[in-house]
């Protein structure tokens, strides 16, 4: 049976993906026993799925059909957390999709990764 076993990220520059994504989701480096040639990440508590940060130089697509979704529980948090991941060197971008009442901004990894942070709590306008 399969399980998924990571979620790959290609990065042109490991380290600073490295630093960024511990930084933006608290994830420690899981040091052996993985596979592959990937630096990989997991969550503190050994919960979750892993990220694998993985050297590649292709460029980024504008609208990737994958992509990470983060989580927060109303429009505050989302706020607080998009501003703390740009201090971390993430930045926001001008996603030409999004719907009349979003309820998540896009914004794109050091590495133009695109990710979204969605608010759970959003109450769709009438």
């Amino acid at each position: 049976m399969l399980t998924v076993g990571a979620i790959v990220l290609g990065v042109d520059d490991v380290a600073r993906a490295t630093r960024f994504w511990q930084e933006a989701v608290g994830y420690r480096r899981h040091e052996t026993g993985f596979g592959g040639a990937a630096t990989i990440l997991v969550p503190p508590d050994g919960v979750g799925t892993p990220i694998a940060l993985q050297r590649n130089v292709t460029p980024p697509q504008a609208h990737p059909r994958i992509h990470l979704d983060l989580h927060v529980a109303d429009a505050a948090q989302l706020s607080a957390e998009a501003a703390r991941l740009e201090a971390l060197g993430a930045s926001h971008v001008d996603w030409d999709s999004y719907p009349a009442d979003p309820d998540f901004v896009v914004l794109a990894d050091p590495d133009g990764n695109r990710f979204c942070i969605v608010n759970l709590g959003h109450v769709p306008s009438t």
